[in-house]
């Protein structure tokens, strides 16, 4: 065999180099891998929601008769002061008779015409015979002086004088009553021409100085009480109305800070959370899956010359600041991995990976929070893979 390698050397080489290839390729070969080093810097944990604001105080101006409404001059955002007359009602105008009607109407008049005839001859006979009771009493008086009629015919002329004075007063009720009653019957008759006076006009003023938010009538025409009219508010007090599944609104309190963004500004506007409504509604999401959401209401905290471009209604970006540190150690989410009940990461020292097991706080969804077993500069792997495994051999491919 050696005879045969020193007569062919050529061979002699390509079998070593064949051998040393073979070793060399399964020659356990370092894991490329990419570390960060854990860092320190501010941490917060944070809920993001939709929102739009809301005026504070809406008010709904309807109509408190019935009636005509004038021509309504006002536009969505005119400004208005308390007190400023904002329309006018005037009363309805009177119907049209048909010739049906008109001669029902006139014989109406007609009958109240006959009637009132009939009580004024009614009173003149109940005047006629109060009269006469009257006199027949005066007439017997001084007899009863002298004791020359009886009590009893006294008395009975006595109440007889009564009875015919009350009877007088009732029929003369009655040609009032009649009278009323063909003055009613005159009226209906007749045909409103329109017009009605300046003191029939009833005025709608404002409640509040603020800006008009909604008209819902603006052309002239009947109304009927109860009907909405237009709708005003103050724009300098506006609130934030966030809805938030009822999961996540548990864990906002009143008083926690609320970051509003994406509203058009250049700088997030600071607010703070006043109520977590107790009542929830169902609102199906764009993927078709019905949740229970819940309205959490919040105030402006930034001053007013910031969000005073905001009107009723805009959208913002909600950010509830549930959790916030300025000094946290922190690694990447991605560099964690479950051990048993707990947590660890490997750490690249010496070209090789050592499992750390940590301790974890809070979290969020690029990074969490470290409370034990790492070092600020500690360089983690991020993002092991399964050939990693607690003293492998590795290789630093990109260090951030």
């Amino acid at each position: 065999m050696v005879m045969l390698l020193r007569k062919h050397p050529a061979i002699s080489f390509i079998a070593v180099l064949v051998i040393a290839l073979l070793v060399w390729g399964f020659w356990p070969q370092p894991v490329q891998v990419e570390t960060v080093a854990a860092w320190r810097a501010p941490m917060s944990v944070s809920l993001e929601g939709e929102g739009r604001t809301r005026v504070i105080d809406r008010f709904v101006i309807a109509a408190p008769v019935d009636g005509v409404a004038c021509r309504q001059q006002l536009k969505v955002g005119d400004a208005v002061e308390q007190g400023q007359e904002l329309l006018g009602i005037t009363p309805l105008q009177s119907e049209v008779l048909d010739p049906r009607s008109r001669a029902r109407a006139e014989a109406g008049v007609a009958a109240a015409t006959s009637a009132l005839r009939a009580a004024e001859e009614q009173a003149q006979a109940a005047a006629a015979q109060a009269a006469l009771a009257a006199a027949e009493l005066e007439r017997l008086r001084p007899l009863m002086e002298r004791a020359l009629i009886s009590r009893d015919s006294f008395d009975k002329a006595s109440a007889q004088a009564r009875t015919s004075a009350a009877s007088r007063r009732s029929a003369d009720f009655s040609v009032d009553v009649a009278r009323f009653e063909l003055e009613a019957a005159r009226t209906l008759l007749q045909r409103s021409d329109g017009g009605a006076t300046a003191a029939e006009r009833l005025p709608i003023l404002a409640p509040i100085s603020g800006e008009v938010l909604k008209v819902t009538r603006e052309c002239e025409g009947p109304v009927r009480t109860g009907e909405v009219l237009l709708e005003i508010g103050d724009t300098s007090a506006l609130e934030i109305e966030v809805d938030v599944l009822s999961a996540d609104a548990v864990r906002i309190k009143p008083g926690m800070k609320v970051l509003f963004e994406r509203w058009g500004g250049e700088q997030p506007l600071e607010g703070v959370v006043r109520r977590i409504e107790p009542v929830g509604f169902t609102k199906t999401s764009a993927l078709g899956v019905e949740e229970q959401r819940v309205l959490v209401i919040s105030d402006f905290v930034s001053p007013r010359e910031q969000w005073q471009r905001l009107g009723d209604g805009y959208r913002v970006e909600a950010r509830f600041v549930l959790w916030q540190q300025d000094d946290v150690l922190q690694v990447p989410a991605g560099a964690l991995f479950r051990d048993g009940e707990g947590w660890a990461v490997f750490v690249a020292e010496d070209g090789r990976a050592r499992r750390r097991v940590v301790e974890l706080g809070q979290r969020t969804g690029l990074s969490a929070q470290i409370l034990a077993g790492l070092e600020a500069g500690d360089q983690i792997i991020d993002h092991p893979d399964d050939e990693v495994g607690d003293g492998s051999s590795v290789e630093v491919r990109l260090s951030r």
